[in-house]
Order: structure tokens, then C-alpha cells, then sequence
């Protein structure tokens, strides 16, 4: 199995998740369904803080980079595993909040922070903002003044690194829409502008390659050109960089060829580049920051569907349609994502029949996965189960067709189950309508 918490019963016909019969669990919470499992997320921080503190130090923490699956109950599990947060919205912040988690271990991105936002964050006492450009430290600066205080922020800078990733997931590159770029020049004016401020404290420097990343040296080139900068900081103004966060981005297995990375392996490999890097530039090595949000959540989830139409064109092609679609799991609509899908109620049966797995929306872009191999006596009433999907699900879902968005389910060791977030209604989707 692609993932070590699913497995298969005892008698080899139903499928596990988190030790779970999910057959069962998709008859208990009907479908569509997302379940998420809490011991492999808490785990997962676990190992991150760590291998941080074993590799950079007792005061490095990985931030958890909310985008990828963000409601109040996973800002409790943070806030209980003791993890610092990336946030990048307002309704981010106040999620948080409501969760009781405390905004000074907050790190607000965005490359268009609005003015509201900027005073909804000061207003609770965001720890940083990592400013992507020069409106946003002028936005900052008189917001701060304003209030009479100085706040904290991290300069988002862009070092000119290719991850070979999706293109609409790299963000490292020069041109990219996030941060200022190194190479042009004007990393290094956005610096100095910010030093000049009188009610902001420019904590250090922030950097984002890219997702779904499994290139070897990425992170270490990454760090090599921010620490170069760093280094020239310091020589040139004799700025001392308090922070460094690399950003988040190691690559997850959606299917059984992606590799399986070791995080405190990796992680420990990134050590060995700054410290190398910091030796050679002759700078003190910076608190360092990292924002795993994928390699968290990621494998600890899975969508449960039920099958509907199964459509046979001799010659041509097979459909598989199910009860969910692109609105709770848009990512091959976005990015012609991989995924792993298997029939749940089926699985002592051979795979033997090529098919599009594909939702019910009325949209021929409406598809899951292409290609995919189930068993040939697939029909009505099956359980599918869409793998890996703890990331990017429910955080990117909508009301496209009009389609209430489906219950996260929590999943815990001794066959508990919760919700976590409640299913919507019809009139859920109706609330806003005047």
C-alpha cells in the first residue's frame, strides 16, 4: 500500500484506513465523506519537531502551513502538539482564534495583504507578517504607527530555485508572483526600505520553491543563495538576520512511484547545507523556520465515494462515475494530479478493468483520475476510496452545482471516530442567499 495506515481486513475483502473498516465508516457517515487521521498528524508533527531540534536546535519550529487543510480543530491539534501555524487569510486568523491558539507563533503570508487584513491581525496579536512586497511594508508601517507599536516581519524573497514541480505549484523562481527576487536586485531595496521603518522589526527572510518537491538538493539550494543573502545583509548594512524560514514542500506518495521521503532525514540534510553554508559566509546560523503543511495532512487522509453510473464505450473508453467530484477534490481539475483509487468493498478482487474515475458535476472537466485499474464487476453501491487526500481537499472544496460540501470524519487508535466538521445542508448553501 502506498501508505503504512491502510492495509486491508482480515478476510482480504474490505479496506482499512487508520485500522478502520472504511466500508463501514462510509455507511455510518454516508458519502461523500473526508476522513482524516489524527494519530498519523500528530505523528507527523512529532517528527518534524524533532528532527528540528535535533538538527537546528531547541528553538527551531516547523510551522504548520494551514492552507493545506485548515478548520478549528486541526488549529487544536497544533496548538496540543505545540507547533507554530502559517496562515494566509483572514478567515484563516479567525479560525485560529475560535481554536484558541496563540496568533504570537502566527506567520501571515500573502502576496496581497488588504488593509483590513493587516488591522484584523494586529487587532489579535499577530506574531509576523511575511511581507511580499514594498506596499505591504508601507501598509504595515502605518498600521503599526498607528497603534503605536513594532511589528514583527519576515521579508518573503524569491531565490531563483526550479523545483521541477507542478507549474502552478512552483514559487521559487524569479519571476514567480510571490516575494521579491533575489537576483534582479530587489530583494535587497526591499531590505533596506524595510530597515528604514520606525515601527516595524525586521526579523529576518522567507522563502517558498515550490510543492510536492522530491528533488534532492532543493531545499539546500534554496538555503545556500538565502544564506548568501543573508551573509551580504550583513556586510553591506550590518543587518544580523535573527530568522531564516525556507517554506514548506517535500513531496508526498499519491501513487506507488512517487518515492517515500524521510522528513527527519531530509530535514537533517538541510542542517548540513545552512551549517556549511553559514560556516563559509562567516554569519551565526539564523532560528530556523520551515512550513510543512502536505507532508502533515497529506497521506493522513482519504475521500470516501459511492459508485453511481458505470458507462462502457466498446472500443473507446469506460467511465466511472461516484456521488462526490471535482467540488471536494479538485486537484486533477487543477494540476492533472496523481492519485491512488481503490474499491473499498472489493479489494480481494482483481484489477482488471481500465476506467475514468469522474464526478457528478456538470462539467466535462469534472474527472478524479484517469486510467484508473478496478476490479471488472465495479457498479452501483461500491465504495471507492480516493488515497492521500488529506491535503488540498477540503481546504480547496466549493458549492459548485450547488452541492453541499461532505463531513470531515476524525479517525483515532481503538476504532473512535468523530466529526470534526459538519456535513453542509441544502440550507447551508442557501444561509447567504437574500
Amino acid at each position: 500500500m502506498i501508505c503504512e495506515n491502510i492495509s486491508i481486513s482480515k478476510d482480504g475483502k474490505h479496506l482499512l484506513f487508520a485500522g478502520q473498516d472504511t466500508v463501514e465508516l462510509a455507511k455510518k457517515y454516508g458519502t461523500p465523506v473526508y476522513l482524516l487521521d489524527e494519530d498519523r498528524i500528530r505523528k507527523k508533527c512529532r517528527i518534524y519537531k524533532a528532527a528540528f531540534q535535533k538538527h537546528f536546535g531547541e528553538k527551531a519550529v516547523p510551522l504548520y502551513a494551514s492552507k493545506a487543510n485548515c478548520f478549528k480543530r486541526m488549529y487544536e491539534i497544533m496548538r496540543e502538539e505545540e507547533m507554530g501555524i502559517d496562515v494566509v487569510s483572514s478567515g484563516e486568523i479567525y479560525t485560529a482564534i475560535q481554536a484558541g491558539f496563540d496568533l504570537s507563533k502566527a506567520y501571515f503570508h500573502s502576496n496581497n495583504k488588504t488593509d483590513k487584513d493587516i488591522s484584523y491581525a494586529m487587532e489579535h496579536g499577530i506574531g509576523y507578517f511575511v511581507a511580499d512586497n514594498v506596499e505591504e511594508v508601507i501598509a504595515v508601517e502605518k498600521e503599526a504607527e498607528r497603534r503605536g507599536i513594532k511589528q514583527k516581519i519576515l521579508l518573503r524573497l524569491t531565490p531563483g530555485i526550479d523545483p521541477h514541480t507542478y507549474e502552478a505549484i512552483s514559487t521559487g523562481k524569479v519571476d514567480s508572483k510571490f516575494g521579491s527576487p533575489i537576483e534582479t536586485g530587489q530583494a535587497e531595496e526591499i531590505t533596506v526600505f524595510t530597515l528604514k521603518q520606525a515601527h516595524i522589526e525586521l526579523m529576518g527572510f522567507h522563502c517558498h520553491v515550490g510543492s510536492q518537491v522530491f528533488e534532492e538538493d532543493v531545499f539546500e539550494r534554496a538555503a545556500v543563495v538565502m544564506l548568501k543573502f543573508v551573509a551580504d545583509m550583513k556586510e553591506k548594512y550590518g543587518f544580523i538576520t535573527p530568522e531564516l524560514d525556507l517554506g514548506g514542500g517535500y513531496g508526498v506518495r499519491y501513487v506507488e512511484t512517487d518515492p517515500y521521503l524521510d522528513i527527519e532525514t531530509k530535514v537533517g540534510q538541510v542542517a548540513v547545507a545552512v551549517k556549511q553554508a553559514c560556516k563559509e559566509f562567516g554569519i551565526e546560523i539564523p532560528k530556523i523556520h520551515m512550513e510543512p503543511g502536505r507532508s502533515i495532512v497529506a497521506d493522513a487522509g482519504m475521500v470516501l465515494y459511492t459508485v453511481g453510473t458505470v458507462k462502457k464505450i466498446p472500443g473507446y473508453k469506460n467511465y466511472v462515475s461516484i456521488d462526490g467530484g471535482m467540488t471536494d477534490s479538485p486537484r486533477y481539475a487543477l494540476y492533472k494530479a496523481d492519485y491512488t483509487c481503490l474499491l473499498a468493498n472489493k479489494m480481494d478482487e482483481a484489477n482488471d478493468f481500465k476506467a475514468s474515475v469522474v464526478g457528478r458535476l456538470c462539467e466535462s472537466g469534472d474527472i478524479i483520475q484517469e486510467d484508473v485499474m478496478l476490479p471488472a464487476s465495479v457498479g452501483r453501491y461500491d465504495t471507492l476510496a480516493l488515497c492521500t487526500a488529506g491535503a488540498y481537499h477540503y481546504s480547496m472544496s466549493s458549492n459548485y452545482n450547488r452541492l453541499p460540501k461532505p463531513p470531515v470524519i476524525m479517525l483515532k487508535g481503538g476504532n473512535e471516530s468523530y466529526v470534526a466538521v459538519k456535513g453542509e445542508t441544502f440550507e447551508d448553501v442557501l444561509r447567504n442567499d437574500v
